[in-house]
C-alpha cells in the first residue's frame, strides 16, 4: 500500500486529491465507455470517487488502489443502472443502426471506415456494450461480468459475440 493510499485513509484530503488527480482520467474513460453519454459519465465519475472515499478503510492493498477504484467505479454504474431501471417504466433497446449511420459518415474519414472506434462502441445496445467494454478493454472474464451485471455467463459470452459482430459492421463501411 502506498504512502498516499494510507494517508488518504486516515483522512487527509490532500491526499485523496492526489488519488484523484492521478486516476480521475482513467476512471472518467471507463464511465465513459460503460455510459455512452459524457454528461453521465462525469455524474458517474464523481460518484465512484465518493464511494471511494466513503468506503476507502476497505481497501486492504491486496491489489493495486487502481484496480480497486477500477473494480469500485463499475459496481458504481452498474449499480446506477439497476436502479435506473428499476425507475423507469419502460425501456426500448434498438439495434437500428441507421440513425448512427446517418451522424457517422463523413469524408474526412479513413477510407471504408464510417466511425471511430470509440463511436461505434458508444453505438452498440447497452448489454452489449456493457460486456465489450468490460471483457475487451478492461479484462474481465465472462464469470467476473455475470456476476457484476447480474447476467448468466452464456449471455455474457452472447453479448460479446454480438457487440464484436457489431463492430466489424460498423467499422467495415
Amino acid at each position: 500500500m502506498t504512502d498516499l493510499v494510507r494517508r488518504a485513509q486516515e483522512g487527509d484530503r490532500d491526499a485523496f486529491q492526489a488519488l484523484y488527480r492521478q486516476h480521475v482520467g482513467r476512471v472518467y474513460a471507463l464511465c465513459l465507455r460503460l455510459s455512452a453519454d459524457p454528461v453521465r459519465a462525469e455524474e458517474l465519475t464523481q460518484d465512484a470517487f465518493v464511494r471511494a472515499w466513503e468506503r476507502l478503510a476497505s481497501f486492504r492493498g491486496e491489489s493495486a488502489f487502481s484496480s480497486w477504484m477500477y473494480r469500485l467505479t463499475v459496481n458504481v454504474v452498474l449499480l446506477e443502472r439497476r436502479t435506473a431501471r428499476r425507475r423507469s417504466v419502460h425501456v426500448v433497446a434498438t439495434d437500428d443502426l441507421a440513425a448512427v449511420e446517418q451522424g457517422g459518415a463523413g469524408g474526412d474519414a479513413t477510407p471504408g471506415l464510417s466511425l471511430d472506434l470509440e463511436r461505434a462502441i458508444a453505438a452498440l445496445p447497452r448489454g452489449a456494450r456493457e460486456v465489450f467494454v468490460l471483457h475487451d478493454i478492461e479484462g474481465y472474464r465472462h464469470e467476473e461480468i455475470a456476476r457484476l451485471t447480474g447476467v448468466a455467463t452464456g449471455t455474457s459470452k452472447a453479448q460479446l459475440f454480438r457487440a464484436r459482430r457489431l463492430l466489424r459492421g460498423m467499422l467495415e463501411r
